[in-house]
């Protein structure tokens, strides 16, 4: 598993100051990112490089972390919650905020992911959320 970030903004007040349109001053950041490519171009990148841009945060909001979380990574089963999840998320992101581009991009990969879902029951229900989420639905999760 791993985590990169999208558009952050290490200096205080930096969202609130982007909203506003005030450009981030070089020098008032934490730390240096180094990236100032939009959530929209990292999202779209990481599709181009056909990988699931994950928005989840169905463990903790389940109370699957610590012990329990590690126990269903160990023994693989958190696949059968990852997978699904970042799918459905990704989609939200899609409807919800992504460029056209993005958007078209990102469908495309959900159809072949979808088809890797390896219960398919999970499957099942993956296909009805996302058309579900296309209508106006939020907040699923496995």
């Amino acid at each position: 598993m791993s985590q990169i970030s999208g558009a952050s903004s290490t200096s205080v007040g930096g969202y609130a100051d982007r909203a506003e349109g005030i450009k981030e001053e070089i020098t008032s950041a934490q730390f240096d990112v180094d990236d100032d490519r939009t959530l929209d171009e990292v999202v779209n990148w990481l599709l181009d490089m056909n990988y699931i841009p994950s928005f989840c945060t169905a463990c903790y909001r389940e109370g699957r972390t610590g012990d329990r979380f590690m126990a269903l990574c160990k023994n693989g089963q958190i696949a059968n919650c990852c997978q699904p999840n970042a799918i459905m998320t990704l989609k939200e992101y899609l409807e919800d905020y992504a460029s056209e581009s993005t958007k078209e991009s990102g469908e495309n990969l959900i159809k072949k992911e979808v088809k890797k879902i390896p219960k398919d029951k999970v499957r099942e229900i993956v296909e009805e959320r996302l058309i579900k989420i296309t209508s106006g639905e939020r907040d699923f999760r496995f």
